[in-house]
């Protein structure tokens, strides 16, 4: 008994100063939403599949998010959207026939905004990256 009293009186304060002077890491959620300065290096993905079908995707994965499209066009292979009330660009670059890249940049060149913008973005496309993209029917 006397052993478990000293046990209880050396250890467990020792164990609550631990959890005290643990270095505090937000949770993902909260890294996503907060804005915070985010590497170029961030804002660059490339991806297996031709530069149509990421076009494609990029456009999907925007509506999924509820981003604001301002402006695409699908020549060129951008989109001007806005998020988080920031403006950003999205180019969609063809490396080779069956490799593409997508690069999302803030248009004030300003890399400090939410990071859940751009993770948002490249982890929709990831999830659906299997699906095949359908014409739509007219009915014409």
């Amino acid at each position: 008994m006397v052993i478990l009293l000293l046990f209880l009186v050396l250890f467990v304060p020792l164990s609550a100063h631990a959890e005290e002077t643990a270095p505090q890491t937000q949770p993902l959620a909260l890294q996503l939403v907060t804005p915070q300065d985010v590497d170029f290096s961030k804002c660059v993905q490339t991806f297996d599949f031709p530069v149509e079908k990421l076009f494609y995707m990029s456009i999907l994965s925007l509506n999924a998010n509820r981003f604001e499209i301002e402006e695409l066009q699908s020549k060129m292979g951008y989109i001007l959207f806005k998020a988080a009330g920031k403006p950003f660009l999205m180019s969609v670059i063809k490396v080779d026939a069956e490799h593409s890249m997508l690069k999302i940049t803030p248009a004030d060149n300003v890399y400090h905004f939410p990071y859940g913008v751009v993770y948002n973005i490249y982890k929709y496309i990831e999830l659906n990256s299997d699906e095949q993209l359908q014409p739509l029917d007219t009915g014409a």
